[in-house]
C-alpha cells in the first residue's frame, strides 16, 4: 500500500490553521458571543433594577374634575346653534421626598416636559386635546389648543422672586415639586348645531347638557396616555408612563348631574418614575 506524499507540507499546514481559525470564529459568533451578550444584558438589567428599587420621584396623587359646557354660536344668543364640549381638569402631584427627605440636586427639578400624548375614546366623537391649563382656572371652562410639536414644556420656578413674577399663563412647575402638574383635557364639538327646543327654552352650561343633548357617556369615556419626563439638577433622567382611564358615569348618574370631582391617592411600584440610562 502506497503512502500519501505531501509535496508542500507548509502550504497544507497553513490551510489547516485557516480552517481552525474559521471554526473558532464561527463558534465565537454562534455560542460565546451570544452567552456573553446575554450575561451583559442580565447584568445591565440587574443594575437598572437596583437603581430603581428606591425611586427618587413618584406619583403621589391625581385629581380629576370633569364637567361640560355649551357654546352658543347662534345670532342673538338664541340657542339655535350650540356646540357642546366635555372637559376635565387634571392635577398630578409628584412626591420627591419619599427616598430623600431634604431638598438636594438629586430630588429637585431642572427640566420637565410631557410628550407621546394620545387621547382615545370608545367612539370617534369630537376633537380631543390635552395641554397645560392655568391652575387658577381649575374647574372653569377654558378653550385649549393643541400643544406645539405635540409636547408640553414646563418653565421651572427656582426662587420666590421667579414665582412672584409668574402669571401661570405658561406651563409652570416648581423645582421642589411643591405644585402639581396642571393639565386640561378638552373634547370639543361632541355635538354641533344643537338647537334648544322651544319647550325647554334654556340650556345647562355644565354636565347636564350632555343628558339634554342625548350624549351617551359610554361614547365619550376616554383614555389618556402620555409620558412625563424629568431631569433633575444632577442631569439624571426619569420617565413615567401615565395612563388615565376616565369614566364619566357612576351609579348616581355621573356627569349628567353637573360635574364629577375625583381624587386618587397612588401607591405601589407602578407609580414610580423610572430612571433612564
Amino acid at each position: 500500500m502506497k503512502k500519501l506524499k505531501i509535496k508542500n507540507e507548509r502550504f497544507v499546514f497553513t490551510i489547516l490553521i485557516i480552517i481552525l481559525f474559521a471554526i473558532f470564529l464561527l463558534y465565537y459568533n454562534l455560542v460565546f458571543s451570544v452567552v456573553f451578550a446575554r450575561n451583559s444584558f442580565a447584568n445591565e438589567m440587574i443594575e437598572i433594577a437596583d437603581e430603581n428599587e428606591n425611586s427618587i420621584f413618584n406619583i403621589q396623587k391625581i385629581l380629576l374634575y370633569s364637567n361640560a359646557n355649551a357654546i352658543d354660536n347662534s345670532e342673538n344668543q338664541s340657542l339655535k346653534d350650540v356646540s357642546i364640549c366635555q372637559y376635565t381638569d387634571i392635577s398630578i402631584y409628584i412626591d420627591n421626598t419619599n427616598t430623600i427627605s431634604e431638598l438636594t440636586d438629586e430630588n429637585t427639578i431642572k427640566q420637565l416636559y410631557i410628550d407621546n400624548i394620545v387621547a382615545s375614546s370608545n367612539a370617534d366623537i369630537g376633537t380631543k386635546v390635552l395641554n397645560y391649563k392655568n391652575p387658577l382656572n381649575f374647574g372653569k371652562y377654558k378653550a385649549i389648543e393643541e400643544p406645539e410639536n405635540h409636547r408640553i414644556d414646563f418653565n421651572i420656578v427656582n426662587t420666590n422672586s421667579e414665582n412672584e413674577s409668574n402669571d401661570y399663563a405658561n406651563p409652570t412647575f416648581y423645582t421642589d415639586c411643591s405644585n402639581p402638574i396642571s393639565l386640561g383635557y378638552l373634547n370639543q364639538d361632541i355635538v354641533t348645531n344643537y338647537a334648544v327646543s322651544q319647550d325647554a327654552n334654556s340650556v345647562s352650561f355644565n354636565g347636564k347638557v350632555l343628558k339634554e343633548a342625548n350624549v351617551n357617556l359610554e361614547d365619550i369615556n376616554y383614555t389618556l396616555t402620555f409620558k412625563i419626563h424629568i431631569v433633575n439638577n444632577l442631569n439624571q433622567k426619569f420617565v413615567y408612563n401615565m395612563k388615565l382611564n376616565v369614566d364619566l358615569n357612576d351609579d348616581n348618574g355621573g356627569i349628567y348631574n353637573g360635574y364629577i370631582y375625583r381624587g386618587k391617592t397612588t401607591t405601589g411600584r407602578e407609580y414610580r418614575f423610572f430612571k433612564e440610562f
